[in-house]
């Protein structure tokens, strides 16, 4: 692990941040981890991923940081969108606090167990923690009810259940849990 670099990605790299967005959608933990399927991803333009890449590399909107090894290969990603006190979230539901919102969470499985998502993470808390004006108070993020690994992860890193449970927008019978870490 000490031989990669955690580092958010630039607005011309957005060939790499569709590649690994794919790649990610084709993990077999991908129906429970992202709200986007591979079809949905694949028919996107890219225009679309250059807007994307762009807003997640600048500005306070959004960050995402890869796991980028040695040899220049992205191996793992998140992305912290930020939600400012007085708008509406994703859910459409009101947000009472400017805070962060930890989503797209994926390391390549042959790169799991090695210290990554820890330190993904740690990049994208500085990142969000480093805010000002207003300062986050929270970063949460939200995981399926099936997706023990992460949850169980996400745990241990500090977050804790806040008890919000929402439906999942494609499976009104599934449910996303809600973990909170608080500013520090």
């Amino acid at each position: 692990m000490n031989d990669h670099v955690m580092r958010p990605v630039r607005a011309d790299e957005w060939e790499k941040v569709k590649q690994l967005r794919i790649a990610a959608l084709k993990d077999p933990a991908a129906p429970v981890a992202f709200l986007e399927t591979l079809a949905q991803a694949g028919a996107r333009s890219d225009e679309f991923w250059q807007d994307r890449a762009l807003g997640a590399s600048q500005g306070r909107h959004a960050r995402q940081f890869v796991a980028e090894a040695p040899d220049g290969q992205w191996v793992g990603s998140v992305t912290v969108l930020v939600e400012e006190g007085g708008t509406t979230d994703y859910f459409e539901r009101p947000v009472a606090q400017s805070q962060g919102h930890l989503v797209g969470v994926y390391v390549q499985a042959e790169q799991r167990g090695i210290g990554l998502t820890e330190a993904l993470f740690k990049a994208a808390l500085d990142w969000a923690w480093s805010l000002e004006g207003p300062a986050l108070e929270r970063v949460r993020l939200f995981v399926h009810e099936d997706n023990g690994r992460a949850g169980a992860f996400y745990r241990r890193f500090g977050f804790r259940a806040t008890g919000q449970v929402l439906p999942v927008p494609s499976d009104p019978d599934a449910k996303e849990l809600e973990l909170v870490l608080p500013r520090p």
